[in-house]
């Protein structure tokens, strides 16, 4: 059989470290006519660095010029198509495959990763017959897409790796970083993983990756050639050269051929405007400048030729702009920094500083002659190395732009390093305040998708994107705050469009920048003095530090502590306009660095007055808002973290975990991660690990969304931020709602004035003391207009503290001579804690009970003897009256015999018995009584006239 219908490889080692060599066909089935198997070499055998082993004779041969090995090493460092044994995988669920078609793209020098939100894995595996190690270079640019890499066994089991070197941390941009990661003797999987976390249409910047090296192999079996632009010179190199200036080489090469000696000529354009730039000259020793303009190398278009643009002559020479704040001109071409203790606006000499005052130190740069020493510009491609050595950035006088570079895809970089910061001497000792701020003014002018980016390094350890903008945009200015004292780099970078191209289509779109400024830059020049607080001591014009919550007086130039409940605003001017009243409800720390709620809050409405407490509620609330799907369909959450009481240690902290998980659990806790948001309210934007393939909830995006308590008010306006109760609906109106209002001061390029948030709390006694927070069903997420957002957190804690107004009191039934007092809560109850309902009485009742009774039956009596007596009398009156009228009638029938008979009082009768006279009174129960008795008497005497009558009749007849 011919050799190129079969290739050898080794047998795994055997127990003693033996093995064989077999061939292998190179189409399956074709199993004739193949060498028999040979015993190969010891397991333990490798080969030198710039030699592969030839399977044929099994021996170490030296790699031929224009090719290179790494012995024990294998390198890829050419892309111009995926090599063998590379594979890139999707991974999501079924609906997220379905929607996406994105993989890792050769581009020729490096490996380009996908730019949308689909997770897609660049997968590797290798087998090593010792410990080795893996190195690779990258830039990642952009924390909206997620880079993690991480090794698998061949049991798909992740190898054991240290947190920080799972998720890889930002570059610069023009920046390739190294990541080693060791490997064990075995097979390893390697894997690069990306993800995007896209919430709008913003483009994203892809991971690059380039010159992966694997060492840990016992030995490669062939050599790699040399890609285009490098040489090998010898047989036998471990690496091969870059070629010489003037000079290239294809695939492959053993030497490098003059440039001049092309296979292919190309027609030269005609020049064109885009074929030149203009810069400004430094200032010469007569202190002039001029315009010039320079082509672009390398120059390849013609003059001369008809439709070429004329080259422009340079400008007239002109006086140089003066010197920029804090510096001089000492008669010299240049400008010089003012010394140590001096001030200068850039135009006068350099003089001292006035007793009691101090420079006020930092940079100012507005005139544009040459870039100042701390300053550094340089050009950068991903894709080639045409513009290295050019100036991203040029002078021109007013201001600084960008450059023309080489390609239209250049990374045009600006960066100034400020070592750190120094507060005024008065102020040097307040913690947890403003160290130093950075303010720019710029503008960009573009045809295509341009974008211009500040960027942020803080200690060196992880690069941020604080802000970009895109396309055109007017003159505006942008300040950031630095809120901690650190070694910090900023960078500008400026691409006209993120599309590669050999042709030049945007070499005018540019970006200017007209100023930049930082505030207390530690090795910054002084512009001018500010006032200090002078030493005690007599005749003293010594500046000395104020403590902390201290203002100066610009009278007395001594400390002067800020009044209660006002917060020190530091870069206002000196004086007791520098402290900020805190607003309603709030109040100050006791360094006068912020204004905090204490969780008490008191309303008074007409005669009513109701206190709240919210220190129930906890000290940090969490709400996790979603889910929310994008259009690739990738479900994330937005986690919100607010603080609604407390001061500095109080704040929440939302936390990067995937640029940040190199830091402690205690560093987390306390905000101090290079990505870590600690503020009263912040967002993070969380991805669930279902169905990503991350192998935890990713955390990103975290912003800032309130880092100044206003005041809290039942009110709906306060410092212009407006609460919108017609959000959430609300029927009962006994327990205002209390709108706790925030504020950051942090622009944006959409929130000019900065984000602010309202909370609103309600008082609901059926929640958890915890309570619940919502946001609108509106707004979904949090805010309708992208710069206020809104919270509803309803909470049992939200109710009043509860006072004896809130209960009252039942009486109970006497029984068996006691009786119970009860006191009950009024309904429905909206209080909480304060008082307690009293505990039930008991009370004797005897004493009561017995007069009650007393009075009863002497009632009962009297009501009974009167009817008795009433009866009584009248029954005897009514026999009285019956027998008077039968006596009546009878004497009128005596009376009528012969008038010899008299009806006369006779002799010897008792005159004073017929002195009686009947009176007639109102018919009362006495009156009654009277005429009943005179009846009586009335009765007797006509029985005692009949009985006189009767002797007298018996007397004639005798």
């Amino acid at each position: 059989s011919r050799l190129l219908d079969y290739y050898y490889e080794y047998t795994e080692c055997d127990s003693t470290g033996s093995r064989w060599r077999v061939a292998i066909p190179q189409s399956p089935g074709a199993c004739t006519g193949l060498p028999e198997p040979v015993r190969g070499t010891e397991c333990t055998f490798s080969c030198k660095a710039g030699e592969f082993l030839e399977m044929s004779a099994q021996e170490c041969t030296q790699c031929a010029a224009g090719s290179y090995s790494l012995g024990s090493g294998i390198r890829f460092d050419q892309w111009d198509s995926m090599p063998a044994g590379f594979s890139s995988l999707l991974i999501g669920s079924p609906f997220s495959l379905f929607l996406c078609s994105s993989s890792w793209v050769p581009q020729g020098n490096y490996l380009e990763s996908n730019r949308d939100e689909c997770t897609v894995s660049l997968i590797y595996a290798v087998h090593l017959k010792k410990q080795g190690f893996v190195s690779f270079e990258y830039q990642y640019l952009d924390n909206n897409l997620l880079f993690e890499f991480f090794i698998q066994n061949d049991q798909c089991q992740e190898m054991d790796q240290f947190a920080d070197a799972k998720w890889l941390k930002l570059t610069n941009h023009g920046e390739w970083a190294t990541h080693t990661v060791n490997l064990k003797s075995g097979t390893n999987i390697l894997y690069w993983r990306t993800g995007g976390v896209l919430m709008g249409t913003k483009v994203v910047k892809p991971v690059l990756l380039k010159n992966i090296q694997i060492e840990g192999v016992a030995y490669t079996s062939e050599c790699f050639p040399c890609k285009p632009g490098m040489f090998s010179r010898a047989p036998g190199s471990s690496m091969c050269e870059p070629c010489p200036r003037d000079t290239y080489s294809g695939h492959g090469a053993s030497s490098c051929t003059p440039s001049e000696a092309s296979a292919v000529c190309k027609d030269r354009p005609p020049c064109s405007k885009k074929d030149y730039f203009q810069i400004h000259t430094a200032c010469d020793h007569e202190g002039k400048t001029q315009v010039i303009y320079k082509w672009i190398e390398p120059k390849i278009c013609l003059e001369g030729v008809p439709g070429a643009e004329t080259f422009p002559p340079s400008g007239e020479r002109e006086p140089c702009p003066p010197c920029n704040p804090g510096f001089y001109n000492n008669d010299m071409a240049t400008c010089s920094p003012c010394p140590p203790g001096t001030f200068s606006d850039g135009m006068k000499p350099c003089k001292q500083c006035p007793a009691g005052t101090e420079p006020t130190l930092g940079y100012e740069f507005k005139w544009w002659n040459i870039l100042p020493a701390n300053m550094k510009t340089s050009c950068f491609n991903v894709g080639n190395s045409k513009c290295d050595s050019m100036n991203g950035w040029e002078m021109a006088g007013d201001h600084i732009q960008s450059g023309a570079g080489s390609s239209d895809n250049d990374y045009l970089i600006l960066n100034i390093h400020i070592p750190g910061f120094k507060l005024p001497t008065s102020v040097s000792s307040r913690s947890g305040t403003e160290f130093g701020r950075i303010t720019f003014e710029f503008e960009t002018l573009c045809t295509a998708d341009c974008e211009l980016y500040f960027m942020m390094d803080v200690n060196r350890k992880s690069t941020t994107v604080v802000e970009s903008w895109e396309r055109t945009k007017a003159r505006q200015s942008y300040m950031h705050i630095m809120t901690k004292n650190a070694s910090v780099s900023y960078t500008w970078a400026f691409q006209r469009t993120n599309q590669p191209s050999d042709v030049r289509h945007y070499v005018n779109d540019v970006a200017r920048i007209y100023s930049i400024s930082v505030s207390n830059a530690v090795d910054g020049v002084s512009s001018g003095c500010r006032a200090c607080a002078l030493s005690t001591q007599p005749s003293s014009s010594t500046c000395v530090p104020c403590p902390p919550g201290h203002y100066i007086d610009t009278h007395t130039s001594q400390c002067t502590e800020c009044p209660r409940n006002t917060r020190l605003v530091s870069h206002t001017s000196p004086g007791p306009e520098a402290c900020r009243p805190c607003g309603p409800g709030s109040r100050s720390d006791k360094d006068h660095s912020l204004c905090y709620s204490d969780c008490h809050f008191t309303h008074t409405s007409g005669n009513v007055t109701l206190t709240f407490d919210f220190s129930l509620l906890g000290s940090v609330g969490t709400l996790m808002n979603g889910p929310s799907f994008t259009s690739k369909g990738t479900k994330y959450f937005h986690q919100f973290n607010i603080s609604l009481c407390g001061g500095q240690e109080q704040l929440a902290v939302c936390t990067d975990n995937v640029t940040d998980l190199s830091i402690t659990d205690t560093q987390t806790e306390k905000g101090e991660g290079a990505n870590s948001v600690k503020s009263f309210i912040c967002q993070s934007t969380v991805i669930p690990a279902s169905g990503r393939g991350f192998h935890t909830a990713l955390s990103s995006q975290s912003i800032n969304l309130a880092n100044t308590f206003l005041g809290a008010t039942v009110e709906n306006t306060l410092d212009g931020i407006r609460a919108r109760p017609e959000l959430y609906p609300w029927t009962s109106k006994k327990v205002p709602d209390i709108n706790f209002y925030y504020r950051s001061l942090e622009a944006t390029s959409s929130c000019e004035s900065g984000r602010s948030a309202v909370v609103t709390l309600r008082c609901d006694p059926e929640k958890s003391t915890k309570g619940e927070l919502a946001v609108p069903s509106q707004c979904p997420a949090a805010t309708c207009d992208g710069c206020t957002f809104h919270f509803l957190w309803e909470s049992s804690g939200a109710c009043p503290t509860c006072t004896e107004k809130d209960y009252h009191q039942i009486e109970g039934v006497c029984k068996g001579g006691h009786q119970d007092l009860l006191y009950v809560w009024t309904e429905p109850k909206l209080c909480m804690g304060g008082v307690t309902l009293p505990e039930k009485k008991t009370l004797p009742c005897e004493g009561m009970e017995l007069w009650v009774r007393l009075g009863a039956g002497l009632g009962a009596f009297t009501a009974v003897l009167l009817v008795s007596l009433t009866c009584y009398f009248w029954k005897k009156n009514k026999r009285l009256e019956y027998k008077y009228s039968r006596l009546v009638m009878s004497a009128n029938k005596e009376c009528e015999m012969p008038g010899a008979d008299s009806c006369a009082v006779m002799e010897g009768e008792n005159e004073g018995d017929m002195e009686d006279e009947i009176v007639y009174t109102k018919p009362s129960l006495l009156g009654k009584l009277k005429a009943i008795a005179s009846k009586v008497r009335l009765a007797v005497l006509l029985l005692q006239f009949k009985k006189n009558k009767k002797n007298l009749q018996i007397g004639m007849q005798n």
